[in-house]
């Protein structure tokens, strides 16, 4: 098979090859989606390293249960509900050991922005610190949820998709998560406080490409061993 016949292809038709064997096919997959997961698994868990091992977990979970794909929702959805899933439980498992939420400055500054350069404005830093901080003070569950409906702007009907949830607990975790939200952050709105959801429009980063020594690499992704990229 040719690279203009697979990168000519469906998502779903990919992986179908790649269950039946083609060797290139679900490196294309990686390839057309593994920025959009890298920025979902980044603002979930707030930590470069975690967001790295989060993705690679999922993609080589996918990897292995391609055959399970039944086509009932879009590969993205299903891919990026692998991918929650792992943010999920490596948040759930981090979250007793660690004094507090977010700890590293580094870390902070990259979180919303992947790419904003280290010599950003000090106000802006500081912007990013405190909306990080009160973001990691929810529940796992209520963060994820206002990741991909506030932050990665995705409709309710779709992150209740990729989160395996009814479309009226996605609503609830985000009206939860904004309330506990909202006293936290007023200070940083002129107007406030008002129902503004964090992330909206400026912070939306939809599509995000992955820094090269952050993310995992498509070889690594195909060829499994769920290793740090």
């Amino acid at each position: 098979m040719d690279d203009g016949s697979v990168a000519g292809a469906s998502d779903a038709d990919l992986l179908a090859r790649h269950v039946d064997g083609d060797p290139d096919a679900f490196a294309e997959i990686v390839r057309r989606h593994r920025d959009r997961l890298w920025a979902v698994a980044l603002r979930t868990l707030g930590d470069r390293e975690e967001a790295a091992d989060a993705v690679q977990d999922a993609l080589v979970s996918a990897y292995r249960a391609a055959h399970t794909f039944r086509g009932r929702s879009a590969v993205t959805t299903w891919l990026h509900r692998i991918t929650v899933n792992a943010c999920l439980d490596r948040a759930r498992k981090t979250a007793s050991r660690r004094t507090s939420p977010v700890a590293d400055t580094e870390r902070l500054e990259q979180l919303l922005d992947p790419h904003e350069s280290a010599e950003a404005p000090a106000e802006r830093d500081e912007l990013h610190r405190q909306l990080i901080e009160a973001l990691h003070a929810l529940p796992p569950e209520q963060r994820a949820a206002l990741v991909l409906v506030d932050m990665q702007g995705y409709p309710v009907a779709e992150a209740a998709r990729m989160l395996g949830v009814p479309t009226g607990t996605v609503k609830s975790r985000c009206a939860r998560g904004r309330a506990r939200l909202l006293p936290l952050l007023s200070h940083l709105h002129p107007t406030g406080g008002d129902n503004v959801p964090p992330g909206r429009g400026r912070n939306r980063t939809q599509g995000t490409s992955v820094p090269p020594a952050a993310g995992p690499n498509d070889a690594d992704a195909v060829k499994g061993g769920g290793g740090r990229a």
